[in-house]
């Protein structure tokens, strides 16, 4: 089945068009659409974002991988950045990416087979005065310990589990 704008995502992209002319100057607005439509940058998402702008597939594949709050493989429900640059790395951050890839059982760039978790090694989340610093989804939590990760791990369970108690049947997956 071929990918394609859900009617409500498909009106924000036409209102893109008329903002930004310049079908180039769309481009980083329409694969931010793209990517919270289809979860994630499919190679086959960046094809028809570059069908439906009429660029190049290559323009677009370049631009995407560039920017890394494009997702470009699929994530957990609970998608976790631990910043290892300088900063946070001098203040722990290997042991807390040690610590998370044993408490979840996964590796950056992999999701726990329930689909709650997924993790990755980040560059910079601009946040060095309280480094080291985790990402959940849009949230940035400063400061970390090993065992304020737990803590983290714990109330994100709780509040999957609150969520699903809500919709019969989830199982837990999103």
């Amino acid at each position: 089945m071929a990918l394609r704008f859900s009617p409500d995502n498909e009106a924000r992209f036409q209102a893109l068009l008329a903002r930004y002319p310049d079908r180039r100057a769309a481009l980083i607005p329409t694969l931010v659409l793209a990517n919270r439509e289809f979860g994630y940058l499919s190679r086959e998402a960046m094809e028809y974002v570059a069908s439906r702008l009429e660029l190049p597939e290559s323009y677009v594949l370049n631009t995407a991988t560039f920017y890394t709050l494009l997702r470009k493989h699929p994530v957990g429900r609970f998608h976790i950045q631990v910043c290892m640059n300088v900063s946070c790395y001098l203040r722990g951050a290997d042991h807390l990416a040690d610590h998370l890839k044993r408490v979840l059982g996964i590796g950056f760039g992999e999701v726990t087979p329930d689909g709650l978790f997924s993790l990755e090694g980040v560059q910079c989340l601009a946040s060095c005065g309280t480094a080291p610093v985790i990402q959940v989804n849009d949230d940035y939590h400063e400061d970390m310990t090993v065992e304020k990760v737990d803590c983290l791990l714990e109330s994100l369970r709780r509040q999957a589990s609150q969520a699903d108690g809500a919709r019969p049947g989830t199982g837990g997956v999103p």
